[in-house]
């Protein structure tokens, strides 16, 4: 049987160990679009010549400070213009746009809701789930002890929310940022695929 191409770009932002990146893989699948995850940093680099470990780590590290920009990047980050980390912000954003503007898809974290907030063909998504299931998938699939998976788990999920709320000015993780918000352990994977399938394949025959 044919996959439904759907007519929507569906943005995808999790908590750690939730299994959204499992879901928005399995959906891209199953409604037959491009999934961008990984691949937005690749594209971000070719177009600003940046590495790829700078848009890996600005996430991660980002104080959005002229001195951090000069102890981790070299003497001219930062100096000119915005702070590399807002520099590495508004690149990648263009890139998110770029591929949204290209046709359906979906894409994993980074703001992109945000970032593509004036389109009216997005739907965006919050998956979340109980820590002792995150741990669990934690230890399963990245191969972390239980005491790291859960300091994993704290430190990224803060890293994530500081950085969304600098750059959007919103709160991470508030329902009322998400057109749907999904509990990945109480649905559960599949069914969490399924109910996105149902909802986007429902709004694109209106």
């Amino acid at each position: 049987m044919d996959k439904f191409m759907s007519k929507h770009i569906i943005t995808i932002s999790r908590q750690y160990g939730s299994g959204g990146r499992f879901i928005g893989k399995l959906l891209a699948d199953k409604l037959g679009i491009p999934l961008y995850d990984n691949e937005l940093i690749t594209l971000a680099a070719k177009k600003s010549g940046y590495s790829e470990a700078i848009f890996e780590n600005v996430e991660k590290t980002a104080t959005h400070s002229l001195l951090y920009s000069l102890s981790m990047f070299g003497s001219t980050a930062g100096v000119y213009g915005l702070p590399l980390s807002d520099k590495v912000f508004v690149i990648q954003s263009d890139i998110i746009k770029k591929v949204a503007a290209e046709g359906p898809c979906v894409i994993i974290g980074r703001c992109s809701d945000y970032v593509l907030k004036e389109q009216k063909n997005v739907v965006d998504v919050f998956i979340h789930s109980d820590i002792e299931n995150r741990i669990k998938r934690a230890v399963t699939y990245y191969g972390l002890s239980e005491d790291k998976a859960k300091d994993a788990i704290n430190k990224t999920d803060k890293r994530r929310a500081s950085y969304y709320n600098y750059y959007t000015g919103h709160r991470w993780g508030s329902s009322e940022n998400y057109d749907i918000s999904l509990n990945s352990d109480r649905i559960g994977i599949e069914d969490c695929v399924d109910i996105l399938y149902k909802y986007v394949t429902s709004i694109d025959k209106e």
